[in-house]
């Protein structure tokens, strides 16, 4: 049994010369937060602490050098490193993207270690980290390595959610990339977040068609007819509420997304446009479908705002307030798995903002 105590929330610190460091800081300069969790964020105390003179943020942080320091009440910041950093907001740099995958590496063992509950990622570059021991598109495909399960990205809020069948996969490649196996295994990993990570015991989930009009029966493409269909009617007659494929161009302009608990979009832009016009800044990127709990802001580095003290921290704090939700309903989901005459709740039941 793990020792009575506050949720411990792991924080890579992401690209340094991006607006990561500046949203973290902001988040918690709110003493409140720490009523909620410990922060322990995977950086360098030297780094940070010239950072918030930089951002004028008035906060104490905690150094320390191992997990086994951690305090609550604290701000706690684990040195992965203790040598400066060049830091030159707004650019891409090699050198810099080294140290994001030094606290992203730091950060993903203490998950895998249990020396903290959940991870909060802040943006990276996706070019400055590249290199010969770290050839990841982002995020998500490096914790999938790392992390037990099928990942999936799943952005969410509390009132839309949407996940994708294929993420950072080339236009001319997303109608031979998605098959039978790889929808149900999608599906089945949203609808099973959706019961244990969001406490909705019988989803309902949409599925937005791969060509324009679903493919207006084959005139406009035959793989929604040929591919999607059958493997929805196929997951439907198992029990799950599963149905479409949906136009995807009117499916959210007339509100249709409101009736589902979960939206599939068969590639990244068919999903991500419409759910950051309508939830930008509050929007959260959850990495459902892993035995460890990782969530993200919904934007990048912003590389334009970088250094300036402008950057809004409204999502950031969503993804630490979302990570915190969805561990107390895997907590509470695990009990109701050991007591099944216990009534599963329709709502998360964390309430932290």
């Amino acid at each position: 049994m793990k020792k009575e105590q506050k949720i411990r929330l792991g924080i890579s610190i992401g690209d340094l010369n991006g607006i990561g460091s500046e949203v973290i800081l902001k988040t918690f300069e709110d003493n409140r937060m720490l009523d909620f969790c410990t922060p322990v964020i995977f950086a360098s105390v030297k780094i940070l602490s010239f950072l918030k003179k930089q951002y004028k943020i008035n906060t104490n942080l905690h150094g320390i050098d191992k997990t086994s320091q951690i305090l609550d009440g604290k701000i706690n910041v684990l040195n992965v490193w203790k040598e400066g950093v060049d830091i030159n907001f707004g650019k891409e740099d090699e050198k810099v993207g080294a140290y994001a995958i030094k606290s992203l590496r730091a950060s993903t063992q203490a998950l895998k270690n249990d020396e903290i509950d959940v991870l909060v990622t802040a943006p990276i570059n996706k070019h400055s980290i590249q290199s010969e021991d770290f050839n990841f598109p982002g995020h998500t495909d490096y914790l999938n390595q790392e992390l037990q399960g099928n990942s999936l990205m799943f952005m969410i809020t509390d009132t839309l959610k949407v996940g994708l069948l294929t993420d950072h996969v080339a236009v001319k490649d997303i109608a031979n990339t998605i098959t039978p196996e790889l929808i149900e295994q999608k599906v089945d990993t949203i609808y099973n977040a959706l019961r244990q990570d969001f406490g909705i015991s019988k989803p309902k989930i949409a599925v937005l068609g791969i060509n324009p009009h679903s493919g207006d029966n084959g005139v406009i493409g035959k793989e929604d007819d040929e591919v999607l269909k059958p493997t929805i009617k196929r997951i439907n007659e198992s029990g799950k509420l599963v149905y479409g494929p949906y136009a995807a161009d009117s499916f959210f302009g007339s509100n249709s997304y409101k009736s589902f608990d979960a939206i599939v979009a068969s590639y990244h832009d068919q999903g991500l446009i419409p759910f950051k016009t309508l939830s930008f800044g509050k929007g959260v990127n959850y990495t459902a479908g892993l035995d460890k709990i990782r969530t993200s802001p919904d934007h990048g580095t912003a590389f334009e705002i970088a250094g300036k003290n402008k950057a809004d921290n409204g999502s950031f704090k969503e993804a630490v307030f979302a990570a915190l939700k969805i561990y107390k309903n895997r907590e509470e989901y695990k009990e109701l798995t050991k007591n099944p005459l216990k009534k599963q709740p329709r709502k998360p039941q964390f309430k932290g903002n």
